[in-house]
């Protein structure tokens, strides 16, 4: 049996890991999958390290151990849902938890205590993978889109893969030409905080919420009058640039708290619609993965602003929207192993195709 490689995820909407066992014999399989929710502490820390504060170096050490943790006992699980031991497995590809994601400064920090995950496990570890792509000039993010031409491309149809965590960005997928993909604005984070500040819930569940509102137009053209819709691509965020604190000093306080959800998932579907109109102009298909994809009121929107265009989950494709990302990592992971580039410079503007990615042995 080909040995396995682990992809595990963690994004910016900070619910928890994603975790798959793929196989890389001929294209990228996915075998078994689990999802393992953040424990309260943990989320919470992860969250105060968004912003600078006291003592934020030990903090983040303990944060990276207790990351090393929760992961170790996501893989764990995995092994045991999928009755494989930790010798069937080659690597483990372990984007970590951002927390800074400035590669104006030339860094993006995604915390792991990649050693430690090693040795809990006993399985090699792969980390690390947007700092080599900003060495060399780029934005360190998206890194999807190689996966998703690998994995995706079709001769035969122009599609848009449109990826709705945290933050939100699409791959360009034409016919002939090159790949292209970029950040194109927030995507769940936004509407996750504002929920949870005014109702105290994780997430708006199918976008019920929201759909009792109505977009407050003066605010909605407050917020899209932000720099990075503007900006043309290579450009990725995060949560340093669009945070909850932006959206309330735009905010008089006589706001519908249901009018306030509603635009903030308009600004996300705009976002990606206006995106998909300026730069992948003839595509025929846009298909959907990550927490976004399960957003029905979301989803709707999406496909009102793009009647022209098929609107779909990549369960159209065959694989779960939920796993795309975790799979992307074993695929990244399995990459530097190779020693073969995981990045595309036409998406992240480095000066040339790289090997990404630290390895830790077992």
């Amino acid at each position: 049996m080909p040995r396995l490689v682990i992809g595990l995820m963690s994004g910016t909407s900070l619910d928890g890991i994603d975790a798959v066992v793929a196989s890389f014999d001929e294209t990228p399989r996915l075998l078994h999958s689990h999802y393992q929710p953040f424990e309260a502490p943990l989320r919470d820390a992860l969250l105060a390290l968004q912003t600078s504060d006291a003592d934020e170096i030990h903090r983040a050490a303990i944060a990276a151990q207790q990351l090393a943790h929760a992961y170790a006992a996501a893989v764990r699980a995995l092994l045991a849902r999928a009755a494989l031991q930790a010798h069937d497995i080659e690597a483990i590809g372990c984007h970590g938890q951002t927390v800074r994601h400035r590669p104006d400064a030339g860094y993006a920090t995604q915390l792991v205590n990649a050693a430690l995950l090693a040795e809990l496990t006993q399985i090699s570890v792969v980390s690390d993978f947007r700092s080599r792509d900003i060495a060399a000039g780029g934005q360190g993010a998206p890194l999807v889109p190689a996966f998703h031409k690998q994995l995706f491309y079709s001769a035969d149809e122009h599609r848009v893969i449109v990826n709705i965590g945290g933050i939100a960005n699409i791959t360009d997928l034409p016919v002939a030409g090159a790949v292209t993909g970029f950040d194109c604005g927030p995507g769940n984070v936004l509407m996750d905080e504002w929920i949870n500040l005014k109702l105290g819930k994780a997430y708006d569940r199918d976008g019920a919420w929201a759909a009792t509102g109505h977009p407050l137009q003066n605010l909605y053209k407050y917020l899209f009058l932000n720099s990075f819709f503007g900006a043309p691509p290579p450009k990725s965020t995060g949560r340093d640039h669009f945070s909850l604190a932006w959206v309330e000093q735009a905010l008089t306080g006589s706001e519908q708290p249901q009018d306030v959800q509603a635009t903030l998932l308009e600004l996300t579907a705009q976002g990606i619609a206006q995106a998909v109109a300026n730069y992948c102009a003839t595509a025929a298909a846009v298909y959907v993965c990550g927490g976004g994809a399960h957003n029905g009121a979301l989803m709707a929107r999406l496909k009102a602003l793009m009647p022209a265009r098929r609107v779909a989950d990549t369960a159209a494709l065959g694989l779960e929207p939920d796993w795309v990302e975790a799979l992307a990592f074993a695929w990244l992971a399995k990459q530097t192993l190779l020693r073969a580039p995981g990045n595309l410079p036409e998406v992240t503007g480095a000066k040339g195709l790289r090997i990404l990615g630290a390895i830790y042995p077992a």
